[in-house]
């Protein structure tokens, strides 16, 4: 990597589309010493607001992201993506490489299984679905609109579709109902939400986070099975879990690219 130029403010590049990555282009902005861009994949139609410059869409591929990167006089990349975009985070990787950038993914620990629940866990959205059985079941589906019509793999059960942005096209089963809602979500609201639908079944990734966690905790406590859907191969490249992780990775890159030596 070129080293920064001592004529500007280092920048950092954050691929986003989650609570950690807006909570860290909102503390390296308030901070200021840095020039903070956050990328966004382009899947949820009105984002949250995260106070630095931001950009929506792809950059085509590993190669277009290191196009970008040299472009832009990139200093730093951090993957703040979702720990199921792993197309995005393999791309990442590559680009970095590429563009001899340095990177760092934000990923948030994954929920692990406590006393008291009921999980199935699955490889992937397809095993999930098929783990769910041959009867009839009322189930949660908290998958998001993209990999929502799974589902249609298994069209005997009645789902319960809960996501940002609306369902387009809407799901090919006889029942579907469909929620339109944004986390964080307390236990309480999602025991409410399990009692007053009579749901006996979760069908969920493990994102991890505290955001969405409610539904976890409150199927615990109903006895309601999970069909848990676990995390895909991600690149193996530097990882940290916290926002504050991060800002200490920054501070250990070369002197001109460090936060805490330039205000932060």
């Amino acid at each position: 990597m070129n080293p920064p130029s001592h004529d500007r403010p280092p920048r950092v590049l954050i691929l986003g589309g989650t609570s950690e990555a807006r909570e860290l282009s909102a503390a390296l902005a308030a901070h200021g010493g840095l020039t903070v861009s956050l990328s966004l994949a382009g899947r949820t139609r009105n984002p949250l607001d995260a106070g630095v410059a931001t950009r929506s869409g792809g950059f085509g591929g590993a190669e277009g992201l290191a196009t970008h990167l040299r472009a832009e006089r990139i200093d730093a990349l951090v993957d703040a993506t979702h720990p199921f975009a792993a197309n995005i985070s393999r791309n990442a990787a590559e680009a970095a490489r590429l563009a001899d950038v340095p990177l760092v993914a934000l990923l948030r620990p994954a929920w692990e299984r406590q006393a008291g629940d009921i999980w199935t866990e699955a490889a992937d959205i397809p095993e999930a679905v098929a783990a769910l059985g041959e009867s009839p079941r009322r189930v949660l589906v908290a998958l998001g609109r993209n990999e929502v019509h799974a589902v249609e793999a298994a069209p005997q059960h009645h789902y319960l579709v809960r996501s940002i942005d609306p369902v387009e096209p809407r799901l090919t089963v006889p029942h579907a109902r469909y929620i339109e809602a944004r986390g964080p979500f307390s236990p309480a609201d999602e025991h409410a939400l399990l009692t007053g639908n009579d749901i006996d079944a979760v069908l969920s990734k493990n994102s991890g986070g505290a955001a969405t966690y409610g539904k976890i905790a409150a199927a615990r406590a109903l006895g309601i099975e999970v069909i848990m859907v676990a995390r895909p191969e991600r690149p193996q490249v530097e990882t940290v879990g916290s926002v504050g992780a991060v800002l200490g990775w920054l501070e250990r890159l070369p002197h001109q690219t460090s936060p805490a030596r330039r205000g932060v």
